[in-house]
């Protein structure tokens, strides 16, 4: 290479770092106000942040008093910060430092007791409770006890509880449905039976027994440590009861089997009858006067032989139609008549009543009659 191309390359070498740094002069130049302008900016954010998170110091009697008055989604709400609120303080922090700002450790502390206030709303709002087997609403299992008015029937209280009219005959070992004004009905807070535990009872063996789940009687009755106590009253979810336990049930005889079998009682004694009852005892009317008065729905005095009552009944005011209901009365004429109180209608229409002079001379008796059989009679309400 020769010595003027050498001079040549080294002038053209030096005009290009010349201009480059006449280049980068201009462009710090130009940086100088842009950087101002952002740590204003920046300055202007931080003041803001610091302003709304600052709180000014409040007497302990109008914290505790503002406090009692926020509902729990208010101080839910106003007690955990948004993620804006975090991440805005956080790059101001960061920013503020960076740029060496007076106000740089406010913000650095604003921006920790954000994050750590959210960190705790969030453990608080994701709290995992241990899962039930079973979990019923407070105080549903509890057996209530109702109180029977006039005109109540089994279907009816069973409605109102939300159970089955089965659960609260077992229950309370009722053969009828026409209830009592004032008697006393034990409700149990599900469909099932109620149970009292004797000696050697065990959680399979009543499963068994009564056709249901051993875990569900051990979660309803919170079994799991202390198990069965003599005496102690359970609820056994969705059992039931054997055809020998239930309410009425009558064994059978050898000599004499009859669908009039007595479930109210051999016989009545004339010293039940009311003041009111002017009929001859012993028979159906004396009877059906006296458990019409039981089920708090009296009917008149003289109304004549059985044969008469429905003509009787009307011209009292008393309903009389072809529909059976529990209470009513089943009314048939020819002769001298007969006279009966239903106690229960089932699903199909069969009608189950109980009756005086049936089945003989003042004993009182039950019977069931189909739904075509019942089609026959007179019912007064």
């Amino acid at each position: 290479m020769s010595v003027g191309s050498s001079d040549a390359s080294t002038a053209a070498l030096k005009r290009q770092l010349f201009a480059q740094h006449r280049k980068s002069t201009k462009t710090k130049g130009l940086q100088k106000p842009a950087a101002l302008a952002s740590y204003v900016g920046v300055f202007l954010l931080v003041i803001t942040l610091v302003a709304i998170g600052y709180q000014p110091p409040q007497k302990t009697e109008v914290a505790a008093a503002n406090a009692a008055q926020t509902t729990p989604a208010d101080a839910s709400a106003t007690s955990q910060p948004s993620v804006d609120q975090v991440i805005a303080t956080s790059v101001a922090g960061d920013i503020a430092e960076r740029a060496n700002l007076p106000i740089a450790p406010n913000v650095a502390e604003l921006s920790v007791s954000l994050s750590v206030k959210s960190e705790l709303a969030q453990t608080d709002d994701t709290m995992i409770s241990k899962p039930q087997i079973v979990q019923p609403a407070a105080g549903s299992r509890d057996t209530k006890t109702y109180v029977a008015k006039a005109g109540d029937t089994v279907d009816g209280v069973a409605a109102q509880y939300g159970i089955s009219a089965t659960t609260i005959k077992w229950a309370n070992n009722l053969t009828s449905d026409a209830l009592e004004p004032g008697k006393q009905l034990a409700i149990p807070p599900v469909d099932g039976i109620v149970y009292t535990v004797k000696a050697g009872d065990t959680v399979d063996s009543l499963a068994s027994k009564y056709s249901a789940d051993s875990n569900r009687i051990v979660a309803f009755n919170d079994l799991e440590i202390s198990g069965l106590s003599n005496g102690a009253r359970i609820i056994i979810p969705g059992g039931s009861l054997p055809e020998t336990e239930r309410p009425g049930y009558i064994a059978p005889r050898s000599s004499y089997s009859s669908s009039a079998g007595s479930s109210f009682g051999a016989s009545a004694s004339r010293a039940l009858a009311s003041a009111g009852n002017r009929y001859a005892p012993g028979y159906c009317t004396w009877y059906a006067y006296e458990r019409r008065l039981q089920l708090g729905r009296p009917i008149g005095s003289f109304w004549g032989n059985a044969t008469a009552w429905a003509s009787s009944a009307r011209a009292a005011g008393f309903a009389v139609n072809n529909t059976p209901e529990p209470g009513a009365i089943m009314q048939n004429g020819g002769g001298y008549g007969h006279v009966a109180i239903v106690e229960s209608v089932d699903g199909a229409g069969n009608v189950t009543v109980s009756e005086m002079n049936y089945a003989g001379y003042n004993v009182v008796s039950s019977r069931t009659l189909s739904a075509g059989q019942a089609a026959n009679y007179n019912f007064i309400h």
